[in-house]
């Protein structure tokens, strides 16, 4: 939402949404929400009772497998292990900032269930082309696109499907070295793990699964067709699938569009199989 100043022009709306770059706003805004959130909390700098302060075997966690420093060179107090993460914070290139908040967010989700919200909230406000999504910053930016990505990769009832799902969003979101070609493999493999879900068929194919559903009368057999040509790459070796695995030019659009609609026909079988 524009301030007042920008609703009277007094103060220019950013018109580039943040994918290359890191303004200091937005540096500000997350390492402010990681502070309130995690930094400033009791348990985390604070002693309570006889209880150790979280922050050192984050600290611990941290040097060895972030910084890659001897753990013996963390300073012996809090304040100043948090000035040197500070440090670090504000040095760091723009993309190395989201290496450091998928870290902390792996090492903390269990604590701070919420600061993954939080800092899409922030990532929202500052126009960033980022938001993280089961603790990868990814390019995905739509927030329909978000629920439907985390309904779908958090579901414990279908494991396979979710781990398909997850390696997809990897390969798409690794911001170094994109792998497009495995995304769109992994999101038809879970395509088709699910389909031998509905089938309870090792071997069954998407034709398979669509044809369980309309027999028991929870799909049109009109429906059923349009799905067949739709999502034909799943079980078609010479047809779309084969013809896009071996295409040399395979772009983010690509592998994005692969991910999202594989996931949202996953979730549709999910909803017919409830049924």
């Amino acid at each position: 939402m524009k301030n007042f100043s920008q609703r009277k022009g007094l103060k220019p709306v950013s018109k580039f949404v943040q994918i290359d770059t890191m303004s200091l706003e937005l540096r500000n805004s997350l390492w402010n929400t990681l502070h309130l959130d995690v930094w400033s909390s009791e348990p985390f700098t604070f002693q309570i009772y006889y209880t150790e302060e979280k922050i050192y075997p984050f600290s611990k966690h941290l040097w060895f497998l972030y910084f890659k420093k001897p753990i013996d060179s963390i300073p012996s107090r809090p304040s100043q292990i948090l000035s040197e993460i500070r440090q670090y914070f504000f040095e760091a290139k723009w993309n190395e900032v989201y290496d450091f908040l998928e870290f902390v967010i792996k090492c903390l989700k269990d604590d701070y269930p919420y600061l993954e919200e939080h800092l899409n909230l922030i990532l929202s406000q500052e126009l960033s082309g980022y938001r993280i999504v089961s603790g990868l910053v990814t390019d995905i930016t739509s927030q329909e696109e978000i629920e439907m990505l985390e309904c779908a990769i958090e579901d414990s009832r279908f494991i396979g499907v979710s781990k398909h799902l997850r390696c997809s969003l990897e390969h798409l979101s690794n911001r170094k070295n994109p792998d497009y070609r495995n995304s769109i493999k992994e999101s038809i493999l879970a395509v088709e793990s699910m389909a031998r879900i509905v089938t309870e068929n090792a071997k069954a194919t998407l034709g398979d699964a669509l044809k369980v559903l309309e027999k028991s009368g929870k799909l049109h057999s009109a429906l059923k067709n349009g799905f067949l040509k739709i999502y034909g790459y799943t079980s078609d070796e010479d047809g779309i699938r084969h013809a896009m695995m071996n295409e040399p030019n395979l772009t983010y659009a690509d592998a994005k569009y692969f991910l999202m609609s594989c996931t949202s026909f996953i979730n549709y079988l999910k909803e017919k199989l409830a049924k």
